[in-house]
């Protein structure tokens, strides 16, 4: 074991626990490199050396309590820090409405160092260790996530680690002639490699952005490029880039930052003749990372972004003996719900439930009903089959009804990556535009004003139903529209994610407190939801839960036990009125409207939901 007398007992306590395995993993995919090991247990010490005592603190308190992120007391919120308030200081001063919304949990869009103009909504970084300038700077945001620690709530940021920005430094010296810069990414001389990668490696973006690879005609070279070409990948078989990306993200754990979104993980290892997508040593290298953060900041968590079905998903947690990512996204069940939303028909979100509720209970998910990017229509075609439904005219269906196009559909969004060769396209638009309430305030209709905004809060309630952290994304808390000004930003307008990225209407949310008010309508029963959701036992991650059958094909019956405790929690995702037969049950209380339930069915409005909490 490489340690020096002077390192502290408890990081030695804790590198020695893990010290075996870790040297195992990095010598098994770095062909048993000791001087580059050595080199990394060393700046490990380092970066635990430099971490402020008031996280150590934390990281003692969260290492007594190790689930401490397991509990239904989480309400997250992520948001562009630009949208919401200019500035990472506006930010720490909004801090009493974040604590209003309930939140405790506050997810930072990418905020590090990136170009104007080739940035990809801050996936592109060309400094890991500086905030983009108009933002802010690094010492704003350690003041800004102590402030928010000091208000009981955690901090998340993006690690982008699939790639940098051809700004790096890295990529400069590379295109520069640095050798030992260019076998920190995929450079080659010619087609032939790129061309045999191109055979088994699919497309990310095949309309904006087709390919897998980049010419740089400045230096004459070709460099692999997965997203953008203006995104580099980094080449993880370099010892010395993982090494070095492992250092970038414990200095911004050392920021005051809880959680790392890992993004693009399944992406980080290439090899030729495979998918370069989730292959083994993928999970070789975030099990290290794993137990880096367990050495040096065991209180920070590891979130991965993994935007592919659950088969692929899952994984990414590891085994019992050997975790990985602490939390994933639940990134199907979104798009299923959208769908559900559009078709009327549960059958395909009960399967997902079903599906969910067979995982292990610590799993833990991220749920939410809108984030900062698409909706992908990634559905389980080969299950829909057996209802008519088929791949390209269903995608087709579903984009015309969230656009307005199909007959008497009230929702608003707009296309992104619009493929008309294969009739693909992914969707865009804010929460409030896509259950219709744009449309309804737009035509001063009250009836259906008044079911857009039921369908809003019941798929709210939905999301505030299942297990794991539910995140609201900014704007949502108030019914926030799609923001159409992006079409006229030369810098925007081509990408339609701008669409649901608009600035935070601080006008609007004054609102909030105001019940009559399309704002405070909805901010008001979230926050409800949020309260039932903390005292009520059978929302626990540890509950079981499963679907129940609700003579209905538009309603979603889900059933949470916990001890001696049981919800039937239903959804109407119809726009008419549904009636549900309540088999055995005696008697309960609605927890969102405090009714008391003594009949054997219930009605449900068009859009609506009931918590019923049953007598023991």
């Amino acid at each position: 074991m490489n340690k020096s007398a002077k390192w502290e007992k408890e990081f030695v306590e804790r590198f020695s626990k893990r010290y075996d395995e870790l040297k195992w993993l990095y010598c098994e995919v770095y062909n048993n490199d000791m001087k580059a090991f050595s080199w990394l247990c060393n700046s490990l010490y380092e970066y635990y050396k430099s971490r402020k005592s008031s996280l150590k603190n934390l990281d003692r308190e969260k290492e007594k309590n190790p689930d401490w992120y397991k509990t239904k007391n989480i309400i997250g919120m992520m948001l562009y820090v630009d949208a919401f308030a200019d500035n990472l200081e506006g930010v720490r001063e909004k801090i009493d409405y974040l604590k209003k919304c309930g939140v405790n949990y506050l997810h930072f869009m990418p905020l590090l160092k990136t170009p104007k103009g080739r940035s990809d909504g801050g996936y592109a970084v060309s400094d890991f260790r500086k905030v983009q300038h108009e933002l802010g700077t690094m010492a704003e945001l350690e003041k800004l996530t102590a402030e928010c620690h000091k208000n009981g709530i955690s901090c998340c940021l993006d690690f982008v680690m699939n790639h940098t920005s051809e700004d790096h430094e890295w990529a400069r010296a590379a295109r520069n002639g640095d050798t030992e810069a260019q076998k920190r990414y995929f450079f080659f001389d010619d087609w032939e490699y790129p061309n045999k990668f191109e055979q088994t490696v699919p497309q990310v973006f095949p309309t904006t952005a087709p390919g897998n690879f980049t010419y740089l005609d400045d230096c004459d070279k070709i460099v692999m490029t997965t997203f953008y070409p203006y995104q580099w990948d980094l080449n993880y078989g370099n010892c010395v880039v993982f090494n070095d990306m492992v250092g970038n993200m414990l200095s911004i754990a050392n920021r005051g930052i809880d959680v790392i979104r890992l993004d693009a993980v399944p992406y980080i290892w290439k090899e030729l003749g495979t998918s370069c997508r989730n292959l083994p040593t993928v999970h070789s290298l975030v099990r290290m990372m794993r137990i880096i953060t367990e050495i040096v900041c065991p209180s920070v968590l590891l979130l991965g972004e993994v935007v592919m079905e659950p088969s692929k998903v899952v994984p990414y947690f590891g085994t019992v003996e050997k975790p990985e990512c602490h939390m994933l996204y639940n990134v199907t069940t979104m798009a299923s719900t959208w769908h559900t939303v559009a078709t009327k028909d549960v059958r395909l979100l009960k399967r997902q439930m079903n599906q969910l509720s067979e995982l292990p209970k610590d799993y833990i998910f991220l749920n939410y009903l809108r984030c900062h990017d698409d909706i992908g229509w990634g559905l389980d075609y080969d299950w829909l089959k057996q209802f008519g439904i088929s791949e390209i005219p269903h995608k087709k269906f579903l984009n015309d009804y969230f656009t307005g196009k199909f007959p008497d559909s009230n929702a608003r969004g707009e296309l992104y990556n619009n493929d008309p060769r294969l009739g693909d396209a992914r969707l865009c638009g804010t929460t409030a535009s896509l259950c219709g309430i744009e449309a309804a305030l737009e035509d001063k209709d009250t009836d259906k004003l008044e079911k857009s905004l039921d369908c809003d809060i019941m798929l709210h309630a939905y999301m505030l139903t299942q297990s794991g952290i539910p995140v609201l994304y900014s704007g949502d808390e108030i019914g926030q529209l799609n923001d159409y000004s992006y079409h006229d930003n030369l810098e925007k307008s081509v990408d339609s994610r701008y669409l649901h990225r608009g600035k935070f209407n601080w006008k609007l949310a004054e609102n909030c407190d105001d019940s009559d008010t399309v704002q405070g309508r909805i901010f008001q029963s979230i926050l409800k939801l949020e309260k039932c959701r903390a005292e009520n036992e059978v929302f626990r991650a540890e509950a079981d839960f499963q679907t129940v059958d609700t003579g209905s094909d538009s309603v979603l019956g889900i059933c949470r036990e916990y001890e001696n405790k049981k919800l039937l929690a239903y959804f109407n995702f119809s726009d008419n009125p549904q009636s549900v037969f309540l088999d055995g049950v005696k008697s309960g209380r609605d927890l969102f409207t405090d009714d008391e339930v003594c009949s054997i069915s219930i009605e449900l409005k068009p859009y609506g939901f009931s918590w019923l909490l049953l007598d023991e």
